[in-house]
């Protein structure tokens, strides 16, 4: 994008089944959430590294919501499953949430450790606290190292 906020050399990435909610990864890559119940990752140079239902033989329901944290874990919500899953860079994925969600759509993680939840049928933000020790980050302009209350 330029001064004039317009756009340059668009490229696109097809091949996708009901792309949904689309985020970053720390690898300068990104993440898709499929309505047909995968979650596909792809390179900075927007090739498919795989698919995390392939990778760790996970079957979602509904995958919706997805981010990344500064550990490269992939983080998706399952509107189906009414669940949160963490899926590592390597090891087994870890189910975080699994109770008290009726429709988790979007989420988010903070460099504090928290993740938000948009439950559309509660019409709120869930937040929940997902590691013990928030990230390191020197050259954060939040330096505290303390979860906000």
């Amino acid at each position: 994008m330029d001064r004039a906020h317009r756009i340059h050399g668009v490229k696109k990435v097809s091949g996708l089944q009901g792309p949904q909610y689309i985020c970053a990864t720390p690898d300068g890559g990104f993440a898709v959430s499929e309505e047909c119940g995968d979650v596909k990752l792809f390179t900075p140079n927007l090739k498919l590294a795989g698919s995390l239902s392939e990778t760790y033989r996970h079957e979602f329901g509904n995958p919706s919501g997805i981010c990344t944290d500064p550990e490269g874990n992939v983080l998706v919500a399952d509107v189906q499953k009414r669940s949160i899953t963490l899926f590592p860079p390597s090891g087994s994925p870890i189910c975080i949430v699994s109770q008290g969600l009726f429709e988790p759509a979007g989420i988010a993680c903070s460099p504090f450790g928290l993740l938000y939840v948009g439950d559309t049928v509660d019409n709120c933000v869930k937040v929940f606290k997902y590691r013990a020790n928030p990230y390191y980050t020197p050259t954060s302009p939040r330096r505290s190292g303390e979860a906000p209350s």
